[in-house]
């Protein structure tokens, strides 16, 4: 009854490979820093550097532009694995996936080829701008303006919360061109650091993620030529939401990994920790909550492959699946995390142990990209629609 070679729901080998190579580069080059990244809040630079070099920064990129031409799952896995030892360096391919899908997806050939080879080597990164402090998940309410003047394009405004703020050389931006138009008066833009007019407001203090700078960006009248836009002026915001279709899987990815990264260290810690004579993992009590975070990190798993395999297929109407991915995954990551600091009881409360700091991390996965409760919203208008 057995056949070896059914693979329905079984990573392809190549997959399975590239995990292990990750899982390598991760132990070796980003795990020792972690705690240090975060305790200090500075940029994850080995990471950087670590995942430049082995061409795992932006793997989504296509071939033609000097990338590899990695699928959405495999992205996924990349993600996985770095959150799984520290998530601020899972940021690293997470923004340059989020910052260049708009483009890839609508952008002339031309903009391409002028943004996408710099990232696909490793000397620029790209940040995603659409939420501001007075438009966040009602982003259509947008403030930041966009005027055609001369052959060029003039923006005026700010945006919040951007992350990679100050590293990034590109960001895509929304802003509106058309005031009377609602979501169709919204325009996507390419801003490169150098651009007239730009500027990077401080860092952010956060809960977690502390290795990922946080940022506002302000534009002061700033210019740029009139060639990037990113597809038709008004096209913006369905550039910016067929975007998050694509990325939100990411995110589950990263709060998969922080997730089986916390239960790695609660299953370690509950078997050499002892009282009343024995590990504390002979204890049922233990027992069922290691077997519930298992039970909910495979599940989120699947989900979070299975919306980055419809993506990577071409499918229409991601959205509910997208959101899905996204939402059940950052649910499982705060549970877990939450699970496993409290079986390691006062240690791991402390910094001594990395499932205080998963904790932490975990908790914006329910917030970026849409908060957990807009994805409901994308998820029931999906259905009854």
């Amino acid at each position: 009854m057995s056949d070896p070679s059914f693979d329905l729901f079984r990573l392809p080998e190549q997959h399975l490979e590239l995990r292990q190579v990750l899982r390598d580069l991760c132990e070796k080059e980003i795990a020792p820093h972690a705690a240090d990244v975060d305790e200090r809040s500075r940029y994850p630079e080995e990471a950087l550097k670590a995942l430049n070099a082995a061409g795992f920064s932006a793997l989504h990129l296509p071939d033609e532009y000097g990338g590899q031409g990695g699928d959405a799952v495999a992205g996924c896995i990349v993600i996985e694995e770095v959150a799984r030892v520290c998530a601020s360096s899972s940021m690293i391919p997470i923004i340059n996936k989020l910052g260049t899908t708009g483009l890839i997806l609508r952008g002339s050939q031309e903009l391409k080829k002028q943004v996408l080879p710099s990232v696909a080597s490793g000397k620029a990164m790209v940040s995603y701008a659409l939420s501001e402090r007075e438009a966040g998940s009602d982003a259509v309410s947008m403030s930041t303006r966009a005027r055609a003047d001369s052959g060029d394009w003039v923006l005026n405004g700010s945006k919040a919360w951007i992350t990679n703020g100050g590293r990034s050389s590109w960001y895509t931006v929304m802003a509106v061109t058309d005031p009377d138009m609602g979501a169709k008066g919204i325009s996507a833009f390419m801003v490169h650091e150098d651009d007239e007019g730009f500027s990077v407001g401080p860092t952010e203090r956060k809960l977690g993620l502390k290795g990922s700078p946080t940022t506002e960006l302000y534009f002061d009248n700033c210019r740029i030529p009139g060639d990037r836009v990113i597809g038709e002026p008004g096209t913006g915001f369905k550039t910016a939401l067929a975007t998050l279709e694509h990325t939100r899987p990411t995110i589950g990815a990263q709060a998969v990994g922080i997730a089986q990264g916390a239960l790695d260290a609660a299953l370690a810690y509950t078997q050499e920790r002892k009282q009343f004579g024995r590990s504390i993992s002979d204890f049922q009590a233990v027992q069922f909550m290691l077997a519930d975070m298992a039970m909910k990190v495979e599940a989120a798993r699947l989900l979070v492959y299975s919306a980055a395999a419809r993506a990577e297929r071409g499918e229409r109407n991601l959205g509910f699946i997208s959101s899905a991915s996204k939402c059940f995954a950052s649910d499982v990551a705060m549970e877990v995390t939450t699970d496993a600091v409290q079986l390691l009881g006062g240690a791991g409360y402390t910094t001594d142990f990395p499932v205080e700091r998963f904790m932490r991390d975990a908790k914006i996965t329910q917030i970026y990209e849409g908060t957990n409760q807009i994805q409901r919203v994308v998820m029931s208008r999906a259905l009854l629609r």
